[in-house]
């Protein structure tokens, strides 16, 4: 019986498998028709522009800090995989707290949170923090870009 399966098995086997056929495009990256232009698979992602600051929020008596990027990647806008914001205290140097920011709108490009002060360590009085946006891919490239937020002060 084990040889009878055997037999099969080894019959099947060639008739699943496939043929993957490369054509040499003398570069790297992948032609697109008959552009010369090439898509270099596995760029990093580009933080076009990053902005982040708190106001005064009147309806929950508050102020509310916002984390604002539009990021693109080479490989597409959906290879995009995380964007984060890390907040530091320039007078201290020390970290202060970090922020996923989220695909919010309709444009896949824009990443942003907004968080009321009360749930954070931020102070919209203080004047001395950096905020440095990374974004991240699926292929672990990373960008980075440090804004000076705006504060009330």
């Amino acid at each position: 019986m084990n040889r009878s399966l055997l037999s099969v098995f080894s019959l099947i086997l060639p008739l699943a498998a496939c043929t993957i056929t490369v054509e040499d495009t003398g570069g790297q990256g992948h032609h697109q028709g008959s552009q010369n232009t090439v898509v270099d698979y596995g760029s990093s992602p580009l933080i076009e522009w990053a902005d982040s600051g708190c106001y005064w929020d009147s309806y929950y008596g508050d102020y509310i800090w916002w984390f604002e990027a539009d990021v693109t990647d080479a490989d597409g806008l959906y290879d995009v995989a995380e964007v984060f914001v890390d907040v530091y205290d320039d007078y201290w140097g020390e970290w202060v707290e970090t922020f996923e920011l989220l695909q919010e709108s309709p444009n896949p490009d824009n990443w942003f949170s907004d968080w009321m002060e009360y749930s954070t360590w931020l102070d919209c009085g203080y004047s001395g923090y950096t905020v440095e946006f990374t974004a991240y891919d699926f292929d672990d490239n990373v960008d980075v870009v440090d804004v000076i937020p705006y504060t009330e002060y």
